[in-house]
């Protein structure tokens, strides 16, 4: 069973806004009761930060100097929330686990605002990125959250050992990855579209990989595409399980890193149906 990275620390911010601490808070709390081992991040460096963010954006993030929006509230101590959820996804990537910390960060990029799109989606360091980057292996990054990660796609665009996969909602935020470009492969869906054609359109970009060149799988695990959560595409929890199959089946080191998913239970079922899957193969 794959280990769970997590802190409470994660939870001490944001009560008031829809990407608070009550979303993770009590699924974290069923998934102890389901058994899951659940371990202490690390906390990013500077210097891991650096390899995938300027250090211009690294001091205006430090000093609360960002450039507000609604989405991205410029909190007391956000800067180290931030690194905290980022060290969480190195700790992921280091073990082959999942990262279950706040804030997300597949909105963002190297310089904040990613792909023109001036908010940045709850996100303030692309904690993914950061991951792949420390472990600079081949690798091919599977953005299954309902929303297209602009920032994530703006910082591997064009990379050559950085394959970038996602499936999403194509009516809603971001309003990018309508197309697919180099190693960028993009799969706009349509809201509520099921897992039937979410599955096939899965495994029809999974065929698009050369999995012989990938080292590693790092996954950007949204929820929010449970049916009735914030970027619907009519999935279930059977879904979800379909979907760590899929996964395991490459038999490629995977690592899993919390993004969207705004309802608690979704969230935890989710997690817990992706993780069986997996193991399931």
């Amino acid at each position: 069973m794959k280990k769970i990275f997590f802190s409470k620390e994660c939870l001490n911010y944001g009560a008031f806004h829809i990407e608070g601490p009550e979303r993770i808070e009590g699924a974290v709390k069923g998934l102890k009761e389901k058994g899951y081992l659940f371990c202490k991040p690390e906390i990013a460096t500077e210097k891991e930060l650096l390899l995938v963010h300027s250090k211009k954006y690294i001091e205006e993030l430090k000093r609360g100097e960002l450039m507000r929006c609604p989405d991205t509230p410029v909190y007391d101590g956000i800067y180290d929330h931030a690194r905290f959820s980022a060290g969480s996804a190195i700790s992921a990537a280091k073990s082959e686990g999942f990262s279950m910390m706040r804030p997300p960060g597949h909105h963002v990029g190297s310089e904040g605002f990613a792909l023109g799109v001036k908010s940045r989606g709850f996100c303030y360091l692309n904690n993914i990125a950061i991951a792949v980057k420390c472990l600079g292996k081949r690798t091919l990054i599977i953005d299954i959250d309902g929303h297209h990660g602009n920032g994530t796609e703006e910082i591997f665009k064009g990379n050559k050992d950085v394959s970038f996969l996602s499936l999403h909602c194509r009516s809603i935020y971001p309003g990018t990855g309508l197309s697919s470009q180099g190693n960028c492969f993009n799969f706009p869906l349509r809201e509520n579209c099921g897992g039937d054609i979410y599955l096939r359109t899965l495994k029809r970009g999974l065929r698009m990989i050369d999995m012989e060149k990938v080292e590693l799988i790092a996954v950007s695990a949204g929820f929010d595409g449970f049916k009735g959560d914030l970027a619907s595409l009519g999935l279930a929890g059977d879904d979800f399980f379909e979907i760590g199959k899929l996964l395991g089946k490459e038999k490629r080191p995977t690592f899993f890193v919390l993004e969207g998913g705004y309802v608690s239970a979704n969230i935890e079922e989710g997690i817990d149906k992706i993780l069986k899957g997996f193991e399931r193969k």
